[in-house]
């Protein structure tokens, strides 16, 4: 049913002239969905405070309750058309007074981790796209018929907006940089392997599948005590992000997981300069697939030691400053970072290998990123001693990666379990430290164990073929000449 229902929300975000995007549909659909999700989170923190004997104080005044402009019913539980606001007094209300107060929120909440604040920060990020009240009338009685109850639920929708997120990776232009497909997040999470009292961090966080599916990992860890649920939901999972869309579609990510009020920070990362990271920002964990191929102003990259506009490189550097002496780390980045012979490349390469072990490198192949072509890898490192011995696992596939085709857990099996015991295989080899040449740091993926399946032709064959080839331009050419 919750399939349905987000499907028809798009067909009818679609005929609006304000939504022209997958972008649009999922901004648009957020904040609707968020103001839902409020009402049916003050209804539990209410009955929970019945059940305890204590009154309860909603945090959203009477007006602005979702029951109350949203989706005022009678006493038969069905909208009361009467009192439903639509068409310019719907879409002016939203505009004028909902968009206003909300963003109220964001100066009277008393800390940033609180849900108040991030209803003020929600609301001071975005607008209402929607120009059709009609349009706004019929996506909110949509939304009116998801919950957010029970646990089922709620893992329902988390799973539907994921899909959400992914068609708009899919959807080409810049959407790609919201989605990292979740067989590799699964993987890596796997891999780096997190644990109660932890704290992860991604300082590029986008949708924030990093810290939901490291969320999803912690849960069923080990059997967790009220003291860890309350540790997952208040002091493990960290992030910053400088876009607003992301922001919004982040955090709204993780609250559909189960985080009440995430610890994202809407934020420009790399505006933070190096020099003044202290042992209390550190963490334990960082897991990140940051923005690659943009271009940092020069104000932004003083604040690095090694001066790149890559951007990739500047968030690798700052991975690696905030991770805790023994923390790990699982960066997506792209494959040239292994070999490119610019100053900025080399020495990032040997300040990862001299203050952290490179433990292991994952080699992806072209397509993993659905609409981007750059090939890349994942670095797993641990920090705090340098780099002895580099294990590599090159991904090899017996099919092209694709939208229409995209990877799976399967797909990484393998690696998984080789990478525990840093196996060699047709697809997986260790270099030691000790024989990288030390004027370029060059750790280019070079498998010298998988054999080259090319077979190549004889020069007999390519000649013959060339005449063959002569020969048929010949016949055409005659043919057009008998034509003319």
């Amino acid at each position: 049913m919750f399939e349905q229902t987000f499907k028809n929300i798009d067909d009818i975000l679609h005929k609006d002239a304000g939504c022209s995007s997958e972008l649009d549909y999922v901004e648009q659909t957020s904040w609707i969905l968020f103001l839902k999700y409020l009402d049916d989170f003050e209804k539990d923190k209410e009955t929970a405070a019945q059940l305890a004997g204590k009154t309860y104080t909603d945090i959203i005044g009477p007006e602005y309750r979702w029951d109350v402009w949203a989706v005022p019913k009678g006493k038969d539980g069905k909208l009361d058309h009467h009192k439903a606001l639509t068409g310019d007094d719907l879409r002016d209300f939203v505009d004028g007074k909902l968009f206003g107060y909300l963003k109220k929120f964001k100066t009277s909440a008393q800390s940033a981790d609180t849900i108040e604040y991030k209803i003020g920060e929600i609301f001071s990020e975005l607008k209402n796209k929607i120009q059709s009240g009609y349009n706004m009338r019929e996506v909110i009685d949509r939304v009116d018929e998801l919950r957010f109850r029970s646990s089922a639920e709620k893992h329902e929708m988390s799973h539907l907006y994921e899909d959400k997120i992914k068609n708009m990776g899919n959807a080409g232009r810049n959407g790609g940089e919201y989605y990292t497909p979740r067989p590799l997040i699964k993987t890596i999470v796997k891999v780096v392997a997190p644990s109660i009292g932890n704290k992860v961090y991604d300082g590029a966080v986008g949708s924030a599948g990093f810290l939901c599916e490291s969320f999803e990992y912690l849960k069923i860890s080990k059997d967790l005590t009220t003291k860890d649920a309350k540790a997952l939901q208040k002091d493990t999972f960290y992030g910053k992000e400088k876009k607003s869309l992301a922001y919004i579609i982040g955090t709204m990510n993780m609250i559909l997981h189960g985080i009440e009020a995430p610890n994202i920070v809407h934020t420009n990362t790399l505006a933070e300069n190096l020099a003044d990271i202290q042992e209390r920002d550190r963490y334990d964990i960082v897991l990140a697939n940051p923005p690659f191929g943009g271009k940092e102003r020069k104000e932004v990259q003083q604040n690095f030691p090694i001066k790149t506009g890559e951007t990739a490189f500047l968030f690798l550097q700052h991975f690696i400053k905030i991770l805790k002496a023994g923390g790990c780390g699982g960066v997506v980045i792209k494959n040239t970072f292994l070999s490119n012979t610019d100053n900025a490349s080399v020495s990032l390469r040997k300040l990862l290998l001299e203050s952290c072990n490179l433990h292991t490198v994952l080699d992806l192949p072209g397509g993993t990123f659905a609409g981007a072509g750059v090939k890349t890898v994942v670095l797993f490192f641990e920090k705090g001693a340098p780099t002895r011995k580099v294990w590599f696992y090159q991904l090899n596939l017996d099919r092209n990666l694709g939208k229409t085709n995209p990877l799976n857990e399967n797909d990484l099996a393998e690696f998984v379990k080789l990478q525990k015991k840093k196996e060699d295989s047709e697809n997986s080899w260790s270099v030691n430290v000790a024989d990288v040449d030390k004027t370029t740091f060059d750790l280019s993926v070079k498998n010298p164990n998988r054999k080259d399946e090319t077979v190549l032709r004889s020069p007999a064959e390519i000649l013959n073929e060339i005449k063959a080839l002569d020969k048929e331009n010949a016949e055409i050419l005659k043919t057009i000449k008998g034509l003319v």
